[in-house]
């Protein structure tokens, strides 16, 4: 016995449940062989249709990696017709497997053809080996009975992972190595396998399945996912052959076990598409073309498109992402995400950096968006956001998840809200993966919590940093300067000058939705427009048109302001949509604001701010960017973070007229 042999023999203790499932399975054996072997095919169908009623989680499995193989060529029904056919055929070539197993080898002359094995025996016989690549399709244990390949003096083998039950397993053992196949243990056989190759026999590998972190992430029937590169690192060392091998059905009880060779794909240009990278890829197109040849033999109920756990954005996989030569990635098949945006403009605002960062995390993410319909439209002008759902005031989560469901299945969801209520909305819809903070009540909708960043000493985090910390715990790359750069402005939008016989326009935002312990006195702005308008009058300097911004119910904040000024004012207060205000926005040299919404979408232009803070704190949310001038003064009682001040509005009130109307002439030069 070798060395590998040795450590493929399950060396855990056997205990009771052992044995119960070798006496079961020792039974099962028994039974299907005394029957025919068109009776346990059939036999074996009949419990695979069971399977797929009883299984709920596995037919869900399968119908999945269907969909995302075959979702741009087939309608859902036939998608739902190959998942039974898929259950019954597994359960066919299961059972007639077990049958096979337990000693009907005169049958498999009768039941199987074999095709191509002449090129692998070619290869063999003229000294370079032949690293097979099974595909899980078909009753592919016969492989390690009859190859169709053996010969005197040719080594055969088979790289093996231990089963669970050490009893089942040494069975396995001795009945493969009686059919004179060697196999070599996954954790110590692979230099054994060199020596084979070297030699001029055969190497058999299971090579179809998730590779985890070990793997690259390449195309796979149009989808990223991870591979193993071994087979083409075994046949790079040795000089040897690649071959796929797969047994597909052609009928009750009759399968053709085929052999065709795999060339690499693409010209090798150094690290950008090496050599292996060519024959890793040319291993998974010849798995494709076993897969499109017979679709219900593949093994569908494993997660071959498995989503990384924790960091599913991949710019920190270790072995990278590559698209063959000539494939654009935006032509793959989407890693499909949704994110629910928060609740507020101004934590939308300072979300959209993360939103960056996820979306630049992987190539291949198609991004959709769940956003309050008041401002759903500021995230159609991010570029990395490709679709908006927008949630109206009256929707239920289970109205907002028909939304989703109708958008088709995503892969992961992540929240950029605290409620539970957000977190139904994705749950109502089947999102695979639901990633967010642990909050109250939601706990159990969530499939990955995100630790919160804790900072012991000094001064607390910026806001955005709450959202960044998401994405870099999903693997986004959060280093990138540009996530924070302005949002370019969109082809087509509306360039606005300042009216006739004025200077500039300057943004005056004098409300907050939050509530007034945000809020500047209203005469206070007042006034300091009035000095700036008469410092600019006594220089004989063309007047600033002030522009009034704010929220619907607003209105009458900005007819008051108005009057008070009393002139160069443009009141658009309560009177502008999203797309309005963001171009309104643009057109003013500098914005005078509270801490509010429309001051984080300010910054988020690239427009620079005056920002009056009270009962917020700026290390907190101040705007983003460089440029802004924060005015506070910090009381003793600040920050209270209330809606409202319970005393005397001190920490406003310390803020003059003449002190915000210094820092607009400075600006104005």
């Amino acid at each position: 016995m070798s060395e590998s042999e040795s450590a493929a023999r399950n060396t855990r203790p056997v205990r009771f449940s052992h044995w119960f499932g070798y006496v079961g399975f020792r039974g099962a054996e028994a039974l299907v062989s005394a029957m025919s072997a068109p009776m346990a095919f059939r036999f074996g169908e009949l419990i695979g249709r069971a399977v797929y009623h009883l299984a709920p989680s596995y037919r869900r499995l399968a119908r999945r990696n269907l969909r995302i193989a075959f979702g741009r060529e087939k309608e859902d029904a036939e998608i739902a017709k190959m998942t039974r056919e898929v259950f019954s055929s597994m359960g066919a070539n299961f059972v007639s497997s077990i049958r096979f197993a337990s000693g009907r080898l005169d049958d498999l002359k009768k039941t199987v053809t074999i095709e191509g094995a002449e090129a692998v025996i070619e290869a063999c016989d003229a000294g370079r080996g032949a690293v097979c690549v099974v595909a899980h399709a078909g009753p592919w244990e016969i492989l390690s009975l009859d190859p169709g390949v053996k010969a005197p003096g040719r080594e055969v083998s088979a790289i093996y992972q231990a089963l669970g039950n050490p009893l089942i397993n040494d069975l396995v053992l001795r009945r493969r190595q009686q059919a004179g196949v060697e196999l070599l243990d996954r954790k110590v056989g692979f230099n054994r396998a060199g020596e084979i190759l070297r030699g001029g026999g055969v190497v058999g590998i299971l090579a179809d399945q998730h590779a985890g972190d070990a793997g690259m992430f390449i195309p796979f029937m149009g989808r990223l996912a991870s591979t193993t590169n071994l087979p083409a690192l075994m046949a790079k060392r040795a000089g040897a052959d690649v071959f796929t091998t797969a047994v597909r059905t052609v009928g009750t009880a009759k399968w053709v076990l085929s052999y065709e060779k795999i060339e690499p794909y693409g010209e090798v240009n150094g690290r950008a598409w090496s050599d292996l990278d060519a024959m890793t890829y040319g291993v998974n197109l010849g798995i494709e073309k076993v897969v499109r040849r017979s679709p219900a033999d593949w093994f569908w109920v494993h997660n071959r498109w498995k989503t990384p756990d924790p960091a599913f954005l991949l710019t920190r996989h270790k072995r990278g992402v590559k698209f063959p030569p000539g494939m654009d990635p935006a032509t793959a098949k989407p890693f499909r995400v949704v994110m629910r945006s928060p609740n507020w403009l101004g934590d939308a605002c300072m979300a959209m950096p993360a939103v960056r960062a996820i979306k630049r995390g992987r190539p291949d993410v198609e991004l959709t968006m769940i956003a309050p319909a008041k401002f759903a439209d500021i995230w159609n002008e991010l570029p990395e956001v490709d679709h908006i759902i927008p949630r109206e005031g009256k929707d239920s989560p289970k109205d907002v998840a028909k939304k989703l469901l109708a958008k088709g299945t995503f892969d992961a969801g992540i929240l950029l809200t605290n409620s539970p209520r957000t977190a139904m909305e994705m749950w109502h819809a089947d999102v695979r993966r639901i990633v967010g903070y642990r909050a109250k009540w939601r706990s159990f909708f969530l499939n990955q919590f995100i630790p919160h960043k804790v900072v012991k000493n000094g001064p607390p985090l910026h806001h955005v940093e709450h959202y960044m910390q998401m994405a870099h715990r999903i693997g986004g790359d959060c280093s990138d300067r540009t996530l924070f750069d302005a949002i370019p402005r969109r082809d087509g939008a509306a360039v606005i000058e300042p009216s006739a016989g004025h200077a500039v326009r300057i943004g005056l935002c004098a409300g907050a939705e939050y509530g007034p312990a945000k809020r500047w006195p209203l005469e206070s702005f007042a006034e300091m427009a009035r000095m700036v308008n008469e410092k600019r009058a006594e220089a004989g300097e063309l007047p600033v048109e002030w522009v009034l911004f704010g929220a619907p119910g607003e209105k009458q904040l900005g007819e008051d302001l108005t009057v008070a000024i009393g002139g160069h004012v443009d009141n658009l207060v309560g009177k502008t949509s999203i797309i309005g205000l963001m171009d309104h926005l643009r057109s003013c040299e500098f914005l005078v604001s509270n801490d509010t919404g429309t001051m984080h979408l300010a910054a988020l232009l690239g427009v620079e701010a005056v920002a009056i803070f009270g009962s917020t704190e700026p290390r907190w949310t101040r705007p983003l960017g460089k440029g802004h001038t924060i005015l506070r003064e910090h009381v003793e009682c600040s920050p209270c973070f209330l809606r409202e001040c319970p005393i005397d509005f001190r920490c406003m009130k310390a803020i003059t007229p003449e002190r915000v109307a210094g820092e607009v002439m400075k600006r104005l030069g």
